[in-house]
Parts: C-alpha cells; structure tokens; sequence
C-alpha cells in the first residue's frame, strides 16, 4: 500500500498544496515551524479520521477560514487507485470519505489504511501517565481488530453512564444497587474480552519490540514490557462489587480495564525512573517499529511509516542504521522529516533507492530531487 498523492487546503498553515510521492522514501526538509509536521499530520488524518496532535478538529483549520480538507489517493496491493477523503467546516459536523461514498461511522474507516507515526511526542509513553499508554495499545489493535473497537467502543460508553450515576448515588445518598448491577454485567462482557485481546497481544508484541530495541541500542540493555489490569485477580463483576463502596465515594469507577497500564522496564527497572535520555528514545521507537511489523503481520501489507524529527541528538551512525533498516524491502514507504537537508542527502545520496525530497518554506512545498 501506497500515498500516491496528497491535497490539503486551509489545513493548519497551509492555503492549497498537492504533493505526488515516491512509493518508497518521501523527505520533508526545512527550517523548524514552517510545516513539516502538519504534512505528516494530514497523512496521519486519513488512517485514523483525527489529527495525532489536536484532536479538537475545528482547531485544525488555518486561521480565518471555515473549514479544511484533506484528500489521498491510495493504492493498495496493485488494484485501482481510491481517494480517501477528510472535510471539517466550521458548525457542521466532519465528512469522511472513501471512493467519494461517506461513512456512517468514523470507526469503519480505522485499520482501511494503516499508518505508524514515530514522534518525539512517543516520550509521553514513558513519562505520562497510564491513559497514553492504553491509547496506545487500543490504537494498535483497533486497526486490524474490528470487535475490539466496538467492544472499547461499547465498555466507554458503558463507563460513562456508571459514572453520572455514581456521581448522582452520592449526590442522593441513594444507591439503586439493581440499575448498578445491570450496568456492571453489562460492562463485564467487553471488559473480559478487551483484557484478554490486551494480554494476548502483548504476548505476540514483546519479542517483536524486543528484537527492535535489541536493533537500535546495540543489544546491551534487557527490556520488558508487562501488563497491569486488576482483572489478572479476578473478573470484573467481582472486583467492581468489592471496590463499591470507594467508587461512590469517589463518585468516579475505581477499577475497570480503563485503569489498565503496560509497565516498561529496562535491566528490570522502570525505564522512566532510571532510564537514560537515549534509553527512553530508543525504547519509544523500538516501540512504534515493532507496532508497524506487528500491523504488517496482520493486515498483509505495509503500513505508511511516517518519522517526525526522529533524527535529532542521534549520533550519525545510528541515523544511518535507522535509514538502511527502513530502506529494506521488509517495509513500505516511509515520510520523513528533518531540520538539515545535508544529513538527507548524505544518507541517501549513496543509495540507489527510489526516493524524493521536498524542501518546505512556509507556505510552500517545493520538488527538489
């Protein structure tokens, strides 16, 4: 699978662009803050129908206009070209489009056209908390898993009607144990079933990450990545019902697969504690490389691997290690970004690899090679 070409209009700085790529290495190159990453962004708009950075979509849309759109045309495995398209006006509610047919629901359109954004805002799934790293895991499932996002889909909804209702127990100092137990069984279905997929994945994903960050450090640290769910103790009906009592006073669900955490370790610590600045690095990317191999085993074909300023503080070896490793035939075609056009050119120059550079000014986007 492929981007063959990209048109955005008024998104973020942009007026009106059109790019056409090279199947095989696309480099964005300039100065800091003249757009590179919007560009990854609006790739990253047509896999997932929502930006990687702002989520508030009207936020997107370049300054005193009133609305945005973003269009693709894809090819996957040799068939006929398809046009995936994004429009977000101002007060209406956002379009989503393939071959020009509109979805009903958003999440029909997830796992279509896979992509893999590596960021330096991949530190977050080390340093913040454990609500990034659930985006994390239910994001990589949800692309090839249709029933897992329906059954996320479902327990979210699920949670929020148990919390107005925790919420108003406390208010009323009246618990109406029947309609609480209705919800919690209803709840304990998608619940059962997103924990196992999450431990199951897991068991599939760690040697893949393993074997990256084995790749990009050298091999001289040991790694793990374990799964932290309340419900390894028992199912959730059981530990919903002990934990009532504190759930009503906190007027909020204590417990539940929303709570769930993956845990990274490093030479059997926690890599956020004790990990160096190029440990947390290397272990953010090792983390997203082995996401787009574990897409790939699933889906059949490549994902879209898009790099956002990856290279900077990186030695020049470990560049050139990361280059050659995506120029390999093992993966698709890749979107990089990067403040030197020398260390670019360097890279690549020696390389008979199909590739193109773009050098981006502003508000413009220029050919260069």
């Amino acid at each position: 699978m492929f981007l063959k070409k990209l048109q955005i209009i008024n998104f973020k700085n942009y007026i009106h662009s059109e790019i056409e790529f090279s199947e095989k290495i696309n480099c964005f190159v300039g100065n800091n803050g003249v757009g590179k990453t919007n560009l990854l962004d609006a790739i990253y708009y047509l896999s997932f129908t929502k930006s990687y950075f702002n989520t508030i979509d009207t936020q997107n849309i370049r300054h005193q206009e009133d609305f945005f759109a973003i269009h693709g045309t894809y090819q996957r495995n040799g068939g006929l070209p398809e046009q995936v398209s994004c429009i977000q006006k101002l007060g209406y509610k956002k379009q989503f489009k393939l071959n020009q047919k509109e979805y009903e629901r958003m999440s029909d359109h997830i796992g279509a056209f896979p992509c893999v954004m590596v960021s330096p805002y991949d530190r977050d799934l080390i340093n913040e908390g454990s609500d990034i790293r659930r985006k994390f895991i239910d994001s990589v499932i949800s692309q090839f898993d249709r029933i897992y996002l329906d059954d996320l889909i479902r327990y979210n909804r699920l949670l929020e009607q148990r919390n107005t209702l925790l919420k108003q127990f406390a208010e009323n100092r009246h618990v109406d144990q029947d309609l609480l137990s209705l919800i919690d069984e209803q709840m304990s279905v998608p619940a059962g079933k997103i924990f196992e997929k999450r431990k199951s994945f897991l068991g599939g994903f760690l040697p893949i990450f393993s074997h990256y960050f084995e790749f990009i450090s050298g091999g001289k640290e040991l790694v793990d990545i374990r799964y932290d769910s309340r419900l390894h103790e028992g199912n959730y009906l059981s530990i919903a019902s002990s934990n009532l009592d504190r759930d009503i006073s906190s007027r909020y669900s204590t417990v539940g697969i929303h709570k769930d955490d993956l845990l990274f370790d490093i030479n059997g610590y926690p890599v956020k504690k004790f990990g160096s600045q190029g440990q947390q690095k290397s272990f953010a990317v090792a983390l997203k490389l082995a996401q787009f191999d574990f897409t790939c085993s699933l889906v059949n074909y490549k994902p879209l691997l898009l790099f956002d300023d990856i290279f900077d503080k990186l030695d020049p070896d470990r560049v050139q290690q990361i280059i050659d490793l995506v120029s390999k035939d093992s993966f698709g075609q890749v979107f990089i970004t990067d403040t030197e056009p020398e260390r670019i050119h360097r890279s690549f120059f020696s390389k008979e690899i199909n590739h193109k550079v773009f050098e981006i000014n502003s508000e413009s986007i220029q050919f260069r090679y």
